[in-house]
C-alpha cells in the first residue's frame, strides 16, 4: 500500500556493505575486519551504544558522491516498500565537524532525491535536525550555517539522546528556523519523559512528534495529541532494538491508536534496527495482531502527515 517515510535519519541507512565500499574508496580504516563483523556490532544494547557505532561509521561518509550514494540505495528499498513520499533526517553537525562541507552533504542527498522523483521512486524532502547533546547554542550556529541552504530544506529537526536535554531549550533556535520558511518538528517522548512532548508542542511548536510513545503516560497529552491531529512517527522495531519497548506485541502504539492519536509507522535508522519501513508494518501485523484495516489506516496517516504546505509562523 502506498505510503509515507517521516521518520528516517538517513545516515541510519548505512549497511554494512555500503560502510566498506565508501570506505575503500575514501580510504577510511574500519576497526572491523568484515561486513559480518560490522553487522554482529549492530547488537547494541540503548541508545547510548547504538549512538556511538552510528557516529563512528559515519567516517566513511565523505563527499557529495558518498551521500548520494547513501540516499539513492534508501530510496530504490523505499520504492520497493510501497512509499511514495520520504522526509529525511540528516546530522549536519556530525558532519561539519568531521570537516565535510554542508554543500557537499545537501548536494549528495539533493541529486538522489532528483533522481529518485525523475524516475517515478519516491519524492523526498529534507530535514536537517540538530543534536540535543551539544546544546542550544551549537544548533544556533548550525542554523546559522544552514541558511544558505533553507531553500534545499524542507525543515529543522532535534534528535540525539534525549534525557537531560529538554526541548524547551531549543525554543529560540525554532522560532528562528521557522523565521527561515522552515517547518519543525522534534524527537521527545522516546526514552525522555511526556513533559517533553508537552514543551515540543507547546514550547517549540512542533507541527509532528517524532517517537512520542511516552505519551501514553499522560492521558491530558493523550487527548491533546488526539485533539490536534498532532502526528506521531513511531519506530516500532527501533523501540524494540533500543529497550524503549519490551517486545512489538506490548508496543504501546495500539493504546495511542485507541485514544484517536494521529499514529504513523517509521523505520528510524533501518540498517540498524534490523527492518525497513514495511519490516514495521508485518511486525506489527504480525505480532500484535493489526488487521490491513488497520496498516491502512496508518498509511493513510502518514501521506496526510507530510510537511507539503507552507509552515506557519
Amino acid at each position: 500500500m502506498p505510503k509515507a517515510e517521516l521518520h528516517l535519519h538517513i545516515e541510519g541507512t548505512l549497511e554494512p556493505e555500503l560502510a566498506f565500499a565508501l570506505a575503500a574508496r575514501n580510504g577510511v580504516t574500519l576497526r572491523y575486519p568484515d561486513t559480518e563483523s560490522l553487522r554482529r556490532a549492530y547488537a547494541f544494547s540503548d541508545l547510548s551504544s547504538f549512538l556511538a557505532l552510528y557516529y563512528e561509521c559515519m567516517a566513511v561518509l565523505r563527499t557529495e558522491r558518498d551521500f548520494d550514494d547513501l540516499a539513492t540505495a534508501y530510496l530504490d528499498r523505499a520504492r520497493a516498500d510501497g512509499v511514495t513520499r520520504v522526509e529525511m533526517f540528516f546530522d549536519p553537525q556530525m558532519h561539519m565537524s568531521r570537516g565535510v562541507p554542508l554543500s557537499e552533504v545537501i548536494g549528495g542527498l539533493r541529486a538522489a532525491a532528483a533522481r529518485s522523483a525523475a524516475s517515478g521512486g519516491p519524492q523526498a524532502g529534507l530535514i536537517a535536525c540538530f543534536l540535543r547533546d551539544l546544546g542550544p547554542a551549537a544548533a544556533a550556529a548550525t542554523l546559522d550555517a544552514l541558511a544558505e541552504h533553507a531553500g534545499d530544506l524542507l525543515g529543522v529537526g532535534l534528535d540525539s539522546a534525549e534525557v537531560g536535554y529538554p526541548p524547551g531549550d531549543f525554543a529560540r533556535v525554532f522560532s528562528d528556523a521557522r523565521g527561515l520558511g522552515l517547518h519543525t518538528v522534534a524527537h521527545a517522548g522516546e526514552e525522555g519523559p511526556p513533559e517533553y512532548v508537552w514543551e515540543a508542542l507547546d514550547v517549540l511548536g512542533v507541527e509532528r512528534v517524532d517517537h512520542g510513545i511516552r505519551s501514553v503516560e499522560d492521558p491530558a497529552l493523550l487527548w491533546r495529541l488526539a485533539a490536534d491531529r498532532t502526528p506521531l512517527t513511531v519506530c516500532p522495531l527501533s523501540n524494540v532494538r533500543l529497550r524503549c519497548v519490551e517486545a512489538i506485541a506490548s508496543h504501546p502504539i495500539a493504546t495511542l491508536l485507541e485514544a484517536g492519536v494521529n499514529v504513523t509507522v517509521n523505520s528510524d535508522d533501518p540498517a540498524y534496527f534490523g527492518g525497513y519501513v514495511a519490516d514495521n508494518y508485518l511486525a506489527l501485523a504480525a505480532e500484535l495482531g493489526l488487521g490491513h484495516d488497520t496498516l491502512a489506516v496508518l498509511a493513510a496517516n502518514s501521506l496526510a502527515a507530510c510537511l507539503d504546505h507552507p509552515p506557519a509562523r
